[in-house]
């Protein structure tokens, strides 16, 4: 049986990893991996985790599994994260899952149930593990405009002009901050007319919040969503806890679908709760049980958004260096945009073959596409990228 099986293309990401471990340079720079470091390359657990992870040590009595859909206490304190307090819990059906990843799987799997002929409408770029996905389940897939390379901005009339052509059932899949790979982010104004098109084109949106507290703040990260949430009738969202309480491998997320009436949210609960036992029975709890702990406790919630609101400053404050450096050694304000951009991620907008002399040539490593993760720098090495980017005449 296992002869037929064939071998599966290497995962880009994971490649680049192998190749900079392998780099014997030592002063290579790291921008590929999408993990968040601190200036000594580290990542840290956060303060709050860490003493969350120390009292339930001692309070914890049972490792049991908790219910299908994972601990209430967790949803409620998501919910009220990603939606605000004034949201109306009886308006969302929510599961947990195994990382922002396994949300957007369940995600899938649930419009699939829903509606086989639904197109799934990505953002050009995206998030490689979307398509992944989405090709795995053989689901119909069309991509939209959303990055102008020329520029380092969102192409939205390029967008609104592609999703026109969407029908009625479709699914937009749309990324509630920081976009992954670009950095690049609709503006208020500009999530105005994408939901005004949605609400004429009869489109459902699905939101993948990954990096809320990363951009602009943890509340003005999610209004997208919340204004999204608001004005459609139904609205999927995956998010993930993994980059802002800095639990990677607890793998810890979230699904949830917001819906107008009660029947559809008992039955979309019905349905998360049936997609988690079919894939993993019961979710993971550790890391949902810390996130729970840390946003329900007044103390632990002040130190964890100083400390991630210390996170987010620090890396606009690596753009801003990142940029005016790059003016500098130019003489130009082409590299302005990296500035604009929020999240960890910015794309360059240069070619594979530029992105392959930057690492040939200069030991810098990000991807293909040119997605380079702003956390992987610090004050010493913007000098050293600054330079090979005017070097190799990007």
């Amino acid at each position: 049986m296992l002869e037929a099986l064939n071998t599966q293309p290497a995962d880009k990401i994971l490649a680049l990893v192998a190749q900079f471990k392998a780099d014997p340079r030592a002063n290579k720079i790291d921008l590929g991996v999408g993990v968040y470091k601190d200036s000594e390359g580290k990542t840290p657990i956060m303060r709050a985790v860490k003493a969350a992870e120390q009292q339930l040590w001692e309070q914890e009595q049972t490792k049991s599994y908790v219910a299908l859909a994972g601990d209430p206490g967790f949803a409620d304190a998501m919910i009220g994260l990603v939606l605000g307090a004034e949201f109306p819990r009886a308006g969302v059906a929510a599961a947990a899952t195994p990382g922002g990843t396994g949300a957007v799987r369940q995600a899938f799997e649930l419009i699939q149930m829903a509606n086989q002929d639904a197109k799934v409408w990505v953002s050009d770029p995206t998030w490689p593990n979307h398509l992944s996905i989405l090709k795995h389940l053989a689901m119909p897939t069309r991509q939209y405009r959303y990055f102008d390379a020329q520029t380092g901005a969102v192409n939205l009339s390029g967008m609104l002009e592609d999703l026109k052509k969407a029908k009625p059932g479709d699914i937009v899949l749309l990324h509630g901050c920081c976009h992954n790979p670009t950095g690049a982010n609709l503006r208020l104004t500009d999530w105005e007319h994408v939901i005004s098109l949605m609400q004429e084109r009869g489109l459902t949106p699905m939101v993948d919040i990954a990096y809320q507290g990363f951009g602009d703040g943890l509340e003005a990260d999610a209004t997208a969503t919340r204004v999204i949430a608001k004005s459609m009738p139904e609205t999927i969202i995956a998010a993930s806890c993994s980059k802002n309480f800095g639990i990677y491998r607890e793998r810890t997320g979230i699904l949830m679908v917001v819906a107008g009436n009660d029947k559809s949210i008992r039955v979309a609960q019905d349905n998360l709760a049936y997609l988690n036992r079919q894939n993993f029975s019961f979710p993971p709890d550790h890391g949902a049980r810390l996130v729970t702990m840390v946003l329900g406790d007044k103390a632990l919630r002040a130190d964890w958004e100083a400390e991630l609101e210390s996170v987010r400053t620090g890396m606009l404050a690596l753009r801003s260096q990142l940029s005016a450096e790059l003016q500098r050694l130019s003489g130009s304000d082409r590299f302005g945009f990296l500035a604009d951009h929020r999240g960890m991620f910015s794309r360059l907008g240069t070619t594979p073959e530029k992105v392959a002399q930057l690492r040939e040539d200069h030991g810098i490593y990000m991807v293909g596409d040119s997605r380079m993760n702003i956390a992987g720098l610090n004050a010493q090495t913007i000098p050293t990228l600054a330079a090979a980017i005017i070097a190799c005449d990007i």
